[in-house]
């Protein structure tokens, strides 16, 4: 096989560099809730609860839920890369899912046992950010393109 041939078939779509960086930001996200000074407060990390004083970059209040989170949506990232049909999926639907848990953040009373993942302000911006932009890129690097075509 030529090499040009060989590049040919592993050549990625926008859309699938899209959800192969966007997945690999949520994996290094991931990680970096577990790694203490990074994540301040870390002695106080629970795995799921708003009393979780931890907080990634002192920002945004994590968890041990909220940093696997974060990982499962990196590898699911890096997993849908592979064609541009799941890529499209991936982004689309992660960020309808963080535009729902950025309704939910502005729901909840964050000092409530509803706020189990837990959330705080930063992360509400964020999520809504997140949600807009991954469904952003899933739409415009799709656009005027088949969305059933994929890359091998």
């Amino acid at each position: 096989m030529s090499t040009h041939a060989r590049a040919a078939r592993t050549a990625r779509t926008p859309v699938q560099q899209a959800a192969l960086v966007v997945g690999a930001v949520f994996l290094l996200v991931g990680v970096l809730g577990f790694i203490p000074g990074i994540t301040t407060n870390y002695d106080t990390m629970e795995f799921a609860a708003h009393h979780s004083e931890a907080k990634l970059l002192g920002l945004f209040q994590v968890s041990i839920l909220h940093n696997l989170v974060h990982l499962a949506f990196g590898v699911a990232g890096l997993a849908l890369s592979r064609s541009a049909a799941q890529a499209r999926l991936y982004l689309l639907a992660g960020g309808a899912i963080y535009l729902v848990l950025w309704l939910y953040g502005l729901i909840i009373d964050h000092d409530s046992a509803a706020n189990f993942v837990p959330v705080n302000t930063a992360d509400n911006w964020l999520h809504l950010l997140l949600g807009l932009g991954m469904i952003a890129l899933g739409a415009l690097l799709t656009r005027g393109r088949s969305a059933t075509r994929t890359a091998v």
